[in-house]
């Protein structure tokens, strides 16, 4: 039997006039310096951060593990280096060399559709990205009559309108632990604002961890960190010396602060006069889709894409803004019923895990009452633990609940369109996702390469069409958030009073100027086992190596990394 640790105990909340003091000195101190720093200076410091996050890496797995009820040496253990440790190292790396280039690194290739419409590769970069990640390409598609441009903030500095920066609110997510630092080095190099961090109760004992990691920043003046719950997190967002806040969270989160609660906050947002009337960014969740394109697939191509499936809601327990909510399946395609079977035999045969996210049993109430009709699945071995469940009976029709409402938790739902062939269900699947289903953060689509061949620009032109800030094509939008070249967000367009998933990105590690979505591909089949499969069977050694090739990538570090793999 394994062990499951108990949570931690929580850590105090800041005192308010501390919050206060913290406030200032980033708005009187940090600020102007940070404003000024040379370009050279800031990748030095993301250099130094590196060491610093390499140093505490394994306490970080550590204690996020232990947040999250997972026992040692268990696949949720990897997870927090491959999803935790390992982004943030990328992050760091990636934006170092592109302060290093002037604001402006290198792009692998760019090209114009046949609309008119630009698109950068981003990766891979180099030989090793190759390597590492074989047959995978990331690409940002450009806001139409944008070009792909980059380091804006950089060419404007040189000009000498670089401005006078800002202090920025950043309210950190519970589920992954990379996520705040992350959000917290896009404000600082993309948008020149100095960061006050708020963690979130759910994670909040990788606060000091995280400090430690960012330590050059914190020393510099240019991050502060804060702990509590929601009369905190008000402090933050309406002290009047910040400038702009950023949140991870739910819509209902985000409304709250803008428009308010209850009666008023109805009334505000009716009226069209938010509360708090100060820039916001935001990453706000998803029902996150996966298109499964019929066609001729052989028992072994079933097989592996159910068991990519059920990685794409268990990975993390389920909580995941991109895990997957919704199968989008052609009800005539002969495999159908197959892949569904095999789906269900999948997640029956994945373990349980604890659902250490406070709202997850009240959560999975409320889905499971709307549709009785469900499957739970997995084997449970600790009472805090919840049973992987698939919903049936969802319906493809407007306001249906499982399509309007994203369930926190190891929930998702199958839903049949009527279509056999592969182009008329891309042609019902695409305006059902874009017009029915909640949110545009991240949307799958698994395809036979024989079958988008046959297919030809038509299945180019569904993926124009798609309506998200990040499409994976035969993986899962995990990469897309994992590579970190790839841009994090809604696709443009959301207005506060019908928010979704959010407005603005992260991420975009080369500094695209412009971007409206990131398309990330990999082979339709991979091999070895992926890292983002729950039933890896070597991640935590594999996440350790590639969070240290990460820090100092080159050939000497390569095979280690490559054998880890190969455990896999």
């Amino acid at each position: 039997m394994p062990h499951y640790p108990p949570p931690p105990a929580p850590l105090p909340p800041t005192p308010l006039d501390q919050v206060d003091a913290k406030l200032a000195r980033l708005a009187d101190e940090g600020r102007p310096r940070w404003v000024e720093l040379p370009t050279r200076a800031r990748a030095r410091l993301l250099r130094r951060c590196m060491e610093c996050t390499l140093a505490v890496a394994d306490e970080w797995a550590e204690v996020a593990r232990t947040i999250k009820g997972y026992p040692a040496g268990s696949g949720g253990h990897g997870e927090e280096y491959l999803a935790g440790t390992l982004p943030v190292m990328r992050n760091l790396r990636l934006f170092a060399e592109a302060l290093e280039a002037s604001g402006v690194p290198r792009l692998p290739k760019t090209w114009r559709r046949g609309d008119g419409q630009w698109v950068a590769r981003v990766f891979p970069q180099g030989a090793l990205d190759r390597v590492l990640f074989t047959g995978v390409t990331v690409d940002i598609w450009i806001k139409p009559g944008e070009e792909p441009t980059q380091g804006a903030l950089y060419r404007r500095k040189r000009a000498g309108e670089g401005g006078d920066g800002g202090v920025c609110a950043v309210l950190g997510a519970g589920n992954q632990s990379s996520i705040p630092p992350m959000d917290v080095l896009y404000k600082l190099v993309v948008d020149d604002e100095v960061c006050l961090l708020k963690m979130n109760p759910v994670n909040e004992q990788l606060g000091p961890i995280l400090e430690r990691a960012l330590a050059p920043l914190v020393e510099g003046g240019y991050l502060e960190v804060v702990y509590g719950g929601a009369e905190v997190g008000q402090r933050v967002t309406d002290h009047p010396r910040v400038t702009s806040v950023h949140i991870t969270g739910s819509a209902r989160t985000h409304d709250a602060i803008i428009w308010g609660t209850g009666e008023r906050g109805a009334k505000n947002k009716a009226e069209g006069t938010p509360r708090l009337d100060k820039p916001i960014s935001s990453e706000l969740g998803c029902v996150s889709p996966v298109l499964v394109v019929p066609g001729d697939w052989s028992e072994k191509q079933l097989r592996y894409h159910a068991r990519q499936v059920a990685s794409m809601l268990t990975y993390n327990c389920g909580f995941n803004c991109n895990g997957a909510r919704l199968i989008v399946l052609a009800s005539r395609w002969r495999h159908r019923a197959r892949f569904e079977e095999l789906v269900r035999e999948r997640l029956a045969a994945t373990p349980t895990r604890v659902a250490y996210y406070p709202t997850a049993q009240a959560t999975w109430e409320t889905f499971t009452r709307e549709y009785p009709q469900h499957a739970a699945l997995g084997e449970t071995h600790d009472a805090r633990a919840l049973p992987w469940t698939l919903l049936e009976g969802v319906r493809a029709e407007e306001g249906e609940f499982a399509l309007r409402e994203e369930p926190w938790c190891g929930i998702m739902s199958l839903v049949e369109l009527d279509a056999e062939e592969p182009g008329e269900f891309l042609d019902k699947a695409v305006p059902f996702v874009n017009e029915r289903v909640w949110g545009t953060l991240s949307c799958n689509v698994l395809i036979h390469p024989r079958t988008e061949r046959a297919l030809g620009p038509r299945f180019d032109e569904a993926i124009a069409a798609l309506r998200y800030g990040g499409v994976a094509i035969n993986c899962w939008t995990g990469l897309n958030y994992g590579i970190v070249n790839a841009t994090w967000g809604a696709f443009p367009g959301h207005p506060l009073d019908d928010i979704e998933s959010g407005q603005g990105v992260v991420h975009n590690g080369l500094l695209i100027d412009h971007p409206q979505k990131s398309v990330v591909r990999a082979p339709f089949v991979v091999r070895p086992t992926p890292a983002w499969f729950t039933d890896h069977q070597n991640n935590v050694e594999l996440g350790q190596r590639i969070t240290r090739f990460e820090a100092a990538p080159g050939l000497l570090a390569l095979p280690g990394v490559v054998a880890a793999a190969l455990k896999g």
